[in-house]
């Protein structure tokens, strides 16, 4: 397999740490690594938690310093994987939304050519557990009416649990991205639009935790700038 690397911004796991590394270091792939990314927010033991394993040499702790919330920590987290030559990077919540197990479709579809592999809510074997129904109807809404804004076609719009052969991020200028919150995952997706993509299923595990409005509004105003705003991230495009 090529080498694979993933993302993993993380923030107060303390509870939950061990368990998702456990789960992902018993993988049957040698060329797979972790790379959680904790800033200053993590006030528990995460930390220690992630470098307690990193003398397996498959686990490495990003500390982001300039971090400015998760997305910046993504976005790190692609930096260093690059950097230190991953060939294909996985990004996947670190809370317990993403399920380990549902990894090897992502890396088996990157190992078969796909540039691009989106986890899907909402494609036959996906689907949302533990999540208000409000919160549903904005995933479901949201690519509803980004699909119809951007002209894009895919079943999940919003999912953050996706994968990348490494020249699609190559390709894309990190420091250039508009969303800093919600709309991230959409804005990602627009950019790939043109490479072979697919989706997979996912299971998503909410939580009660509520949307701010803000964060509604300024996804709304981000999607309505994205297709004047392409030709700053997308270097080739």
């Amino acid at each position: 397999m090529k080498k694979t690397i993933i993302v993993m911004p993380v923030a107060n796991e303390g509870s939950t740490m061990a368990d998702v590394i456990e789960k992902i270091l018993n993988l049957p792939y040698d060329n797979l690594y972790l790379y959680p990314v904790i800033d200053s927010y993590s006030k528990d033991n995460t930390e220690e938690i992630i470098r307690s394993y990193e003398h397996t040499g498959r686990v490495k702790c990003i500390f982001y310093n300039e971090s400015r919330g998760v997305i910046s920590c993504y976005l790190e987290g692609f930096r260093q994987a690059l950097k230190d030559g991953a060939e294909q990077i996985i990004e996947m919540d670190g809370g317990g939304s993403h399920q380990p197990e549902e990894l090897p479709q992502f890396i088996d579809n990157l190992n078969n050519g796909y540039e691009c592999v989106w986890g899907s809510r909402f494609v036959e074997g996906g689907g949302m557990h533990n999540h208000p129904l409000y919160r549903r109807m904005l995933s479901g809404g949201g690519t509803l009416l980004s699909n119809t804004v951007l002209h894009t076609h895919y079943k999940d719009m919003t999912s953050g649990f996706e994968g990348f052969q490494r020249h699609v991020l190559e390709n894309l200028n990190l420091d250039k991205f508009l969303s800093q919150g919600h709309m991230y995952q959409t804005e990602m997706r627009y950019y790939c639009r043109n490479y072979k993509t697919i989706e997979v299923p996912i299971n998503y595990i909410g939580s009660s935790s509520s949307l701010k409005m803000k964060a509604v509004t300024e996804a709304l105003s981000i999607l309505f700038q994205l297709k004047k705003h392409e030709k700053e991230v997308v270097k080739n495009g």
